[in-house]
């Protein structure tokens, strides 16, 4: 009788699964196990400690979501005669060992394509070999990967519109076919006694619980929940899309990011209906091909990971260094640049974990071009607060707005916070949601505040340089660096 385990990853869903899929035809008793890798979160724990010399609890939103979001698996496991196996420690030895102990002949799971999980897949298939049980890996969250699309020469493509042109040219009915995971009575094994304890708690794993289901509903459930609200948008994305205070984009990117929801069903929805004619479904699935032009970016191009930039004579750029360099980055963190569009878009991602895509450019645009930092400083701190850090699209944003990436914005184009604040924030909104203290500056003032007159800025109570800082750089003169800075690139824009 076969047997068989599916290990979860960044797929944390019970329906459309490629792997689970899989395992369901292909075997007699399914187990399901997840491990949260101690490679990954011991890094993002705090060196805090309390009195009595002992760590402080970490505050990881995205630990909690997928803590949470395991929980409802194993619920609807139970609910068949199962659950959820889930372990804390490193999968290169416990992923072997569950399925020696489990018996099982094969272990099911879908592709990753980080060099470090690709390398971190490999040792387990060793493992696994040596103790004669096959690993089955496949395709599960992106629609095309690697080398599926190639350019008329077989090559890799690096520019966007002409690899979206040939992806929409690809595509097929059978690339959006959802995988049927349902299973037959009995079929998802129950749990032997040695396996059966309830998951791990975040205490134990050093992090704490931060509230995110209070506005991030976790699992499938959350996801469905947020995709059916957005159904109802979607004909309008393109309008609403650039504009932080409007309930405009999708915010499924979390769930996406952790596969709670099938990229295979988002996709088949916005084709359709952009075959319908709504411009809104088409521009949003011209989002989702980014996503997947990004993971095949990466997985053609693993020195990425390793911070260099697509375009290597970018690494030749001579970013601010020094204590300065450190103050000014440190102002861009923590929301204090003077500039309120940056400053309401960085403690939106502290406060919450989400930042707007708009913002997001904003930002980078910032750090790199009004302040010169290295735009790796502002990838690894994207990397530690997004509830939906991607490695892929995360460095390929980073890369985009620094000039350095492929298909990247041409090094001389630098946004100004302040017409980009009075273009998409134009009644303020959204900056005074998270810049009370701004809260009284006309709808003209509040994009920059500096400019304000004494007495309107009496009226409102603020006095600059103490209740909201003074820039800390002037754009124009900025401007002028930054198109010196990146004279040594000239040649390859």
């Amino acid at each position: 009788m076969q047997k068989a385990l599916v290990w979860l990853r960044r797929d944390l869903r019970l329906y459309d699964n490629a792997a689970l899929h899989h395992a369901l035809q292909e075997s007699a008793q399914v187990w399901l196990a997840f491990i949260f890798d101690t490679n990954i979160l011991n890094p993002l724990l705090k060196e805090d400690k309390d009195d009595q010399g002992k760590r402080l609890l970490t505050h990881d939103r995205r630990v909690d979501f997928i803590w949470q979001g395991l929980q409802q698996i194993d619920a609807e496991l139970r609910a068949l005669g199962g659950g959820l196996i889930v372990r804390f420690g490193k999968p290169t030895e416990l992923i072997p060992q569950i399925a020696k102990d489990l018996g099982v002949n094969t272990v099911f799971t879908n592709h990753d394509y980080e060099p470090s999980a690709i390398a971190r897949d490999a040792q387990v298939e060793k493992s696994l070999d040596q103790l004669g049980i096959a690993f089955k890996d496949y395709k599960d969250q992106v629609i095309f990967e690697r080398k599926e699309i190639l350019t008329n020469s077989n090559t890799v493509f690096s520019v966007f519109t002409p690899y979206k042109n040939s992806w929409l040219k690809n595509l097929q009915a059978k690339d959006l076919a959802a995988f049927d995971c349902t299973p037959k009575p009995g079929q998802i094994a129950s749990v032997p006694k040695k396996f059966d304890f309830p998951l791990p708690t975040l205490e134990s794993m050093g992090f704490c619980p931060t509230g995110i289901e209070s506005y991030l509903p976790p699992g499938s459930q959350g996801g469905q929940a947020f995709l059916e609200d957005f159904l109802h948008r979607i004909d309008q994305y393109q309008v609403g899309r650039d504009f932080p205070a409007v309930k405009g984009v999708s915010y499924l990117s979390t769930h996406l990011r952790f596969g709670m929801l099938s990229i295979r069903g988002l996709v088949r929805e916005a084709h359709r209906r952009m075959l319908a004619g709504s411009m809104g479904a088409t521009i949003w699935l011209s989002e989702l091909i980014w996503r997947d032009f990004y993971f095949m970016i990466l997985a053609n191009h693993p020195r990425l990971a390793e911070g260099k930039s697509f375009k290597p004579d970018y690494d030749n750029i001579v970013w601010e260094s020094g204590n300065t360099a450190k103050k000014l980055f440190t102002a861009w963190c923590e929301g204090k640049t003077g500039f309120p569009l940056v400053d309401a878009a960085m403690r939106q991602l502290n406060q919450t974990g989400y930042m707007h895509n708009r913002l997001r450019m904003v930002v980078a645009s910032f750090l790199t071009k009004d302040l010169g930092i290295d735009w790796r400083w502002g990838e690894a701190y994207f990397a530690q607060h997004l509830n939906d850090f991607e490695l892929s699209s995360n460095n390929g944003g980073w890369q985009w707005a620094s000039s350095s990436g492929c298909d990247a914005q041409p090094y001389f184009r630098i946004f100004n916070p302040t017409t980009q604040s009075e273009k998409f924030d134009p009644e303020g909104k959204f900056i005074r949601r998270y810049l009370p203290q701004l809260e009284k500056l006309s709808k003209k003032s509040i994009h920059a505040p500096w400019k304000a007159g004494q007495i309107e800025l009496e009226v409102a109570g603020i006095q600059l340089g103490k209740d909201y800082p003074l820039p800390i750089v002037d754009h124009d003169e900025a401007r002028k660096k930054t198109l010196v800075r990146y004279s040594v690139v000239k040649k390859v824009d």
